[in-house]
C-alpha cells in the first residue's frame, strides 16, 4: 500500500445551520476548507436584498492528507455531522479536478461568478426575482452584469434587462 502524502479534498455533512460553527472550528482545527456560494436576490415587504446561499446546501468540502490520522478529529467538530466515507478506516478523495474547476469559477470570497458563455439569441431561464421559471431568449448584452430580454406579456413584447447572475442557459 503507498502512503500519500499530498492533500487531497473530501465532503462533510453538515449539522442543521452548521456552517458558520464549522467554518470556525475547522479553521482552528487547521483544516482548509471551501464551500462555495451563490448571490441571490430576496424579495421581502417589497425590498430586494443580495443574500448569499451555499451552492451544495448542508455540506462542505475540507482539504486534509488521509495519511495524517488527525483528520478523524473531523467527526467530532461542532457544526459537522459527519464525514462521507464509503470505508470507515480510509477516506475515499474527490476527483482531482471537481474542486479545482469550482475554485476557478469563484472569486476570493468564494462566490460562484454566473458563466460567462451567453450570447445573444441563447435561450434562458430566470432563477430569481418577479419573472423566476420564466423562459426567454438574450435581445441584447448591454453592460457585462446585465442581459436585455423580451418578455411577451398580455399580447405585447416588452423589454426589459436583468443581471446576469440570474439567469442560466438552456442547452
Amino acid at each position: 500500500m503507498v502512503k500519500t502524502t499530498e492533500k487531497l479534498w473530501f465532503v462533510a455533512q453538515l449539522r442543521p445551520q452548521g456552517l458558520t460553527r464549522a467554518r470556525a472550528h475547522l479553521h482552528r482545527q487547521g483544516f482548509e476548507i471551501f464551500s462555495p456560494e451563490l448571490l441571490t436576490v430576496i424579495t421581502k415587504s417589497g425590498v430586494q436584498r443580495q443574500s448569499r446561499k451555499p451552492l451544495f446546501p448542508g455540506y462542505v468540502f475540507i482539504n486534509f492528507d488521509p495519511a495524517n490520522p488527525g483528520w478523524s478529529a473531523i467527526n467530532s467538530t461542532r457544526g459537522i455531522a459527519r464525514l462521507i466515507l464509503n470505508d470507515p478506516r480510509r477516506p475515499q478523495p474527490l476527483p482531482a479536478g471537481l474542486i479545482a474547476g469550482l475554485k476557478a469559477r469563484c472569486d476570493p470570497s468564494g462566490i460562484l461568478a454566473p458563466a460567462i458563455d451567453l450570447e445573444v439569441g441563447d435561450r434562458i431561464r430566470v432563477l430569481a426575482g418577479p419573472l423566476a421559471d420564466l423562459v426567454t431568449t438574450i435581445d441584447t448584452l448591454p453592460a457585462p452584469d446585465r442581459i436585455g430580454v423580451l418578455i411577451d406579456m398580455l399580447g405585447r413584447k416588452v423589454k426589459t434587462s436583468l443581471p446576469r447572475g440570474h439567469v442560466e442557459k438552456i442547452c
